[in-house]
């Protein structure tokens, strides 16, 4: 989730690229840089590893004189560590073509061999700079080298290079593309990652979201999935990925500035709970089909060899990640795999009875989570092999693992994570179909059937925000009480688990989630009459036992909200009723968690709270 940002018009191109970089300094913040063009010595170029106060101090040294286009980027490393080599903007062999990216190219391996073969040479490590190479080496396919300086020939060739590059791109991506030879026009497109022009009056803007021109005028276009647009000082037209024009009509932002950087949501938090779709979408992408190892070969470089010899696999993690272990033990189990999970924590005795034949996999949003990077430690010197799931490229984690699987949710703002941890729940189920597929523990024909559900998910969260409302009333029902009750069976207790944790955290009240089996073992003794209990309810093997719970708690005076689907609501009796839609048993967490994490925002926004920095918590843990 980087930002961009892309200026044409009068002013000094840098100075508003910056300001912009600046509001969009929470979609990345490991690097930057700013391109434009000056009219006396060609492409200006600076890039930093870092924030942006460090490029804006760079180029307060040396200021793009006269420059009046350009575009900017702020960095999440989703491909080669945070670096100078690595920021973006990128440029081709000749330093004329200047593009930044946002989104993940699945081929780009595929297309830089070709390239290195036909002479270009690359400077980083970035699927991005592929790209910029093959716009380079389509513009030469179109002769353009040949063309009159003149912007009438130029500018068509330089739209139809770029189109014809898109073309052959597979993944997400939002770019702006800048050629020093057509200094008087940007290009834009847009697949499956957020591009938005912003239009002004002599000049118009290009960003990943309005907050970064909003100082400027309030008037934008969001592009659609497969459309581009031709950017100049004084008009903008719109195109599909065919070159056919498409109309826009621009509509009037009415955010603040603050709110634009959320999205238009109160809360970092409720936009992030919002952006699991994608969270979802961007760690499945080109990890499922075709199911053979090759794919985690490829992208991780983990032989299938050692998949088929490994005896079990020992999941440790803290927090939020731990509640994914659990789901992942589960999952893994499901599949025939003996899966433990520990607290990292709480690791080091279990670290001493580990070897190679089990696989660690340490769970951490950051990367640089002290008690998991010690247990990391604890579990290399017992000869065990660690695979990390993380969404952070180049942390410590990263560094010190044997293999390393990327969840590619973006940065996430809000301390109690939400789309990290569905991000991390993906990742659980990419890991858990491939390694049966080379295990031989499931049929291929079940193996695909299963994927291809997977591949739903994101499509039935989104159907489940859909029901924030009723969420919404429940919680403003409940606001005043001071102590919840979560219970749930089989693999939606990691979510039970998470949906206190996740009330703890923002609201500073009493939760607890329990194994809803183990009530009546003394957990019953706390329920009082009106006190809350929320249960999920999902379809399931348990549903009947779980449905004896509920009617436990209510016989003790409990007031049960029941998280069901439109089948169970049918078997359960309950006081409120919150309803996701229906998927295979062993998918239901990636669902049954989206109403619990909104259940604790608006507990959170009823009582005031301060949901995106919560007292006492800090985002990463770095001390043990």
């Amino acid at each position: 989730m980087c930002g961009i940002t892309g200026y044409i018009g009068e002013k000094t191109a840098t100075d508003i690229l910056v300001d912009g970089l600046k509001r969009l300094e929470y979609r990345g913040y490991d690097s930057c840089g700013v391109a434009g063009i000056n009219p006396e010595k060609g492409l200006y170029l600076k890039r930093v590893s870092g924030r942006v106060d460090a490029l804006d101090a760079l180029i307060a040294k040396d200021p793009l004189k006269k420059g009046t286009v350009g575009i900017g980027h702020t960095r999440w490393a989703t491909h080669g560590v945070p670096s100078e080599d690595n920021a973006h903007p990128h440029t081709d062999c000749k330093n004329e073509v200047v593009l930044v990216h946002n989104g993940i190219i699945e081929n780009y391996l595929e297309i830089k061999e070709q390239l290195l073969r036909t002479g270009h040479k690359f400077k980083s490590e970035t699927d991005t700079e592929a790209v910029v190479h093959l716009i380079e080496e389509k513009i030469k396919g179109l002769n353009v080298s040949g063309a009159a300086a003149r912007s009438d020939v130029l500018e068509p060739m330089f739209f139809e290079a770029v189109r014809r590059a898109i073309a052959e791109l597979k993944g997400s991506f939002a770019m702006a593309v800048l050629w020093a030879r057509c200094p008087g026009m940007l290009l834009a497109a847009r697949q499956h990652s957020p591009l938005v022009i912003g239009l002004g009056g002599g000049e118009n803007f290009i960003a990943s979201d309005v907050s970064a021109f909003l100082k400027y005028t309030k008037k934008a276009v969001f592009l659609n999935d497969g459309e581009m647009a031709a950017v100049k000082k004084d008009s903008v037209l719109y195109f599909n990925f065919q070159g056919k024009k498409v109309e826009h009509s621009p509509v009037t932002i009415q955010w603040d500035s603050t709110m634009a950087e959320k999205g238009g949501y109160k809360h970092f938090m409720l936009k992030e709970i919002h952006e699991q779709p994608e969270s979802v979408e961007n760690t499945l992408r080109g990890r499922l089909l075709p199911l053979k190892g090759d794919i985690l070969q490829r992208e991780i470089n983990l032989p299938s060899e050692l998949i088929r010899n490994i005896k079990g696999v020992q999941i440790i993690a803290c927090g939020t990640a731990y509640h994914a272990g659990l789901v992942g033990r589960y999952v893994f189990e499901n599949f025939g795999l003996p899966t433990s999970v520990d607290f990292a924590s709480e690791f080091s005795d279990r670290a001493k009875i580990v070897n190679k034949d089990i696989l660690i996999i340490a769970v951490s949003q950051s990367g640089e989570t002290a008690d998991t990077l010690y247990a990391v430690r604890e579990a290399k010197a017992s000869g065990a092999k660690v695979l990390a799931i993380t969404n952070t490229l180049g942390s410590t984690l990263t560094r010190e693992a044997d293999y390393v699987l990327y969840t590619h949710c973006g940065p996430e703002i809000g301390v109690a994570s939400t789309k990290a941890f569905i991000g991390q729940l993906a990742a659980m189920y990419v890991l858990a179909i491939h390694f049966a597929v080379i295990r031989k523990n499931i049929f291929d024909a079940d193996a695909r059937e299963y994927a291809n559900e997977l591949l739903k998910i994101p499509r039935l969260i989104e159907a489940a925000l859909e029901g924030s409302d009723a969420v919404l009333k429940i919680a403003e029902h409940f606001a005043k009480s001071e102590h919840f009750l979560f219970i749930a069976r089989h693999i939606n207790f990691p979510i039970a688990l998470e949906g206190a944790l996740k009330i703890k955290e923002i609201s500073y009240v009493h939760a607890e989630g329990y194994a809803a089996g183990e009530m009546k073992h003394g957990p019953i003794a706390i329920i009082y009459k009106g006190m809350p209990v929320l249960a999920v309810a999902t379809t399931s093997k348990m549903l009947s036992l779980v449905a004896n719970n509920i009617e436990e708690a209510k016989a003790r005076g409990a007031e049960v909200t029941a998280i069901v689907d439109e089948d169970s609501r049918k078997l359960i009796k309950a006081s409120h009723y919150i309803t996701v839609p229906r998927t295979a048993e062993i998918l239901s967490p990636l669902l049954t968690v989206i109403p619990l994490q909104l259940f604790a925002y608006f507990i959170a926004l009823a009582k005031k709270c301060d949901i995106d920095k919560p007292r006492n918590l800090a985002k990463s843990v770095t001390v043990r």
